[in-house]
């Protein structure tokens, strides 16, 4: 188990304004966020692009959550846009091994999510040439979606397997739930709505890592 754990804001939103907002909230309490980045295909709902992040002048470094279809395709603008990773996700590409030597040559850190179904044995073979996994807690493309607990026997699977790995979950987690999610081996949590729907995002920030922490002492032996 790691012994120290990291929450990473996620910002989701259509809305450019917003997404300054936002960006300009988290400055104020952290300095690395996820942005979640969806095309209306592989997910439901659609969101802000590279566009909209490139033109935002921010000292937060970030990773794009590419909730996408051919996700090979957007490699480059996020890279130019000042993406220090992408995470893509494994039920979007044929060719997963592909979309990381891509990845790769572009200079970009590489994670992997994956959607509640998928079990570990579909993506494990990759785990040697990525530098995280993401496990999707909830069913993803919705603001707000509820948490999938069960999930967490996958985390604690791949942990097992790869202690080495980053492991992190993104979804539904809020302030009732984040200390046991801490307590399953993971290293990162995002969370998106538990902080920017707080009336005081970055309080709402530390006291989720408050509670995470918490967790982590309640599992160790």
């Amino acid at each position: 188990m790691t012994d120290n754990i990291k929450i990473v804001p996620a910002i989701l939103t259509d809305d450019p304004e917003a997404l300054t907002k936002m960006v300009r909230q988290a400055e104020s309490f952290c300095d690395y966020v996820q942005f979640d980045i969806m095309d209306g295909l592989f997910v439901p709902s659609q969101s802000i692009t590279h566009a909209d992040i490139a033109r935002l002048t921010t000292n937060l470094s970030w990773e794009a959550h590419l909730m996408v279809e051919h996700p090979e395709g957007y490699l480059a603008d996020f890279k130019q846009a000042g993406a220090s990773r992408i995470v893509f996700h494994y039920e979007a590409a044929p060719s997963p091994r592909d979309i990381i030597y891509q990845a790769r040559e572009l200079g970009l850190g590489v994670g992997l999510a994956i959607n509640p179904e998928t079990p570990v044995s579909k993506f494990l073979p990759l785990t040697g040439e990525i530098d995280s996994v993401l496990f999707l807690t909830v069913n993803p493309g919705f603001y707000g979606s509820p948490f999938i607990p069960e999930v967490l026997d996958k985390v604690m699977e791949l942990n097992g397997i790869a202690p080495d790995l980053e492991i992190g979950v993104d979804g539904g987690i809020k302030e009732s739930n984040i200390a046991r999610v801490a307590g399953s081996s993971v290293s990162v949590i995002c969370v998106g709505s538990g902080i920017f729907l707080n009336p005081d995002p970055g309080a709402g920030y530390r006291r989720l890592k408050t509670l995470a922490e918490s967790g982590l002492k309640d599992k160790e032996p």
